[in-house]
């Protein structure tokens, strides 16, 4: 009988530390998302042909693609996250820069990142323009810069 009661409360207080699991279901730190226009005719969207799409010292995240828009992740150690974009044989270095802002989400998800005050700077061989649609980034659910080649 002593077995038997020993066994017992040995699954009472393996059941009672169990924790009730967490599932993150909110969104987590949003990516950089990018369209590109034709610079002929700004409302128009015009895919790159052979675009790749790297972050310095990284492999790429888009390599030989005809895209005409694009996610990226921005460094969340950093205020700045330089990529570069290759179209065809032209390469332009892109320097986003911005503020981060750590928001506590919830226990299951922890913390996300919102970037704000968002800047770039480009070398413009292939681009030959941009424009910030949003200078905050906290979700994907539109593109937050154009850029027209």
């Amino acid at each position: 009988m002593k077995k038997h009661i020993f066994h017992i409360f040995i699954l009472l207080v393996a059941f009672s530390s169990c924790e009730k699991d967490d599932i993150c279901i909110e969104a987590t730190t949003p990516m950089l998302v990018i369209r590109f226009y034709d610079i002929n005719n700004p409302k128009t969207i015009k895919s790159v042909n052979s675009l790749t799409v790297w972050a310095l010292n990284k492999d790429s995240i888009y390599e030989n693609k005809a895209i005409d828009s694009i996610a990226i992740p921005l460094n969340l150690n950093e205020n700045s996250t330089v990529y570069k974009f290759q179209s065809a044989t032209f390469i332009d270095e892109i320097s986003f820069n911005y503020n981060r802002n750590d928001i506590f989400v919830s226990r299951s998800c922890g913390y996300k990142t919102i970037f704000e005050n968002l800047s770039i700077q480009t070398s413009n061989n292939w681009i030959k323009d941009n424009l910030i649609n949003n200078s905050t980034i906290e979700n994907e659910t539109s593109a937050h810069i154009n850029i027209y080649h």
